[in-house]
């Protein structure tokens, strides 16, 4: 009985320093692991150039609504860049359902990421809803104000309401983003759909939201105006002085 007795504590401090071997040598690849995973990190950070933040702001069309985040326009916009040799880092900033009046509650979170440059797409919601043109124009406007009162560059894309809505109310909501471009003097995407809209094989089946063709398509349209967005900003900063 003695002997069993030896033997079964023998057995329990064997097992026993098993399993702290097993877990030291887990923490010991968990550790190296993690190491490599920060070098891999601070190694992205040094090679790779990073010329500063893009933001896409606005609502279900930016955001991507029934594709992946990388299937929405915004990703496509930074390949694209990647392409031209500007490394941008385009953030998604779309919230789906939005209206310009939830863009702007939001503005000051937007401008919290430090951006160089927002893409604003916002309004077709609010058009949808029938809601006062004049609320659409000041929320945009005051959007666009405090963006600029931080430096910060702003392409508007603009939208077409696609609703019959009677013809004053379309005429007063489609002459927004027009008039906003010219008092702020930014860049006008005039219409954010251009070649999209209404186009069954670019859409999905609501007939409303860009499937990923869609979204491809609207980068490529999109480009050309952000490139000159850029261009204009990189002319406007103060030429550095030799020291």
């Amino acid at each position: 009985m003695q002997h069993e007795r030896l033997f079964r504590r023998r057995r329990g401090r064997s097992a026993i320093g098993l399993q702290l071997l097993y877990i030291m040598v887990i923490m010991l690849l968990v550790g190296t692991g993690c190491e490599r995973a920060e070098e891999t990190v601070a190694e992205q950070g040094v090679n790779e150039p990073n010329d500063g933040v893009i933001v896409a702001m606005g609502d279900s069309l930016t955001a991507g609504l029934g594709v992946s985040l990388q299937d929405s326009y915004p990703a496509f916009l930074e390949q694209r860049l990647k392409e031209a040799g500007l490394h941008y880092r385009v953030v998604n900033g779309g919230v789906s359902g939005e209206t310009s009046s939830g863009a702007r509650s939001r503005t000051d979170w937007i401008l919290g990421m430090k951006p160089d440059l927002i893409i604003l797409e916002t309004g077709a919601n609010d058009g949808m809803r029938g809601i006062d043109p004049v609320l659409v124009q000041e929320n945009i406007s005051e959007i666009i104000r405090k963006s600029q009162a931080q430096g910060v560059t702003v392409v508007l894309a603009g939208m077409q309401m696609l609703v019959n809505m009677g013809p004053d109310y379309l005429a007063r909501f489609n002459g927004i983003y027009a008039d906003l471009a010219n008092r702020y003097r930014v860049v006008l995407m005039p219409f954010f759909l251009e070649g999209v809209a209404m186009q069954p094989d670019l859409n999905q089946p609501d007939g409303i939201h860009p499937n990923e063709k869609g979204h491809r398509i609207i980068a490529e349209n999109l480009l050309p105006y952000v490139l000159q967005a850029l261009d204009q900003r990189s002319k406007s900063k103060p030429a550095a002085r030799d020291g």
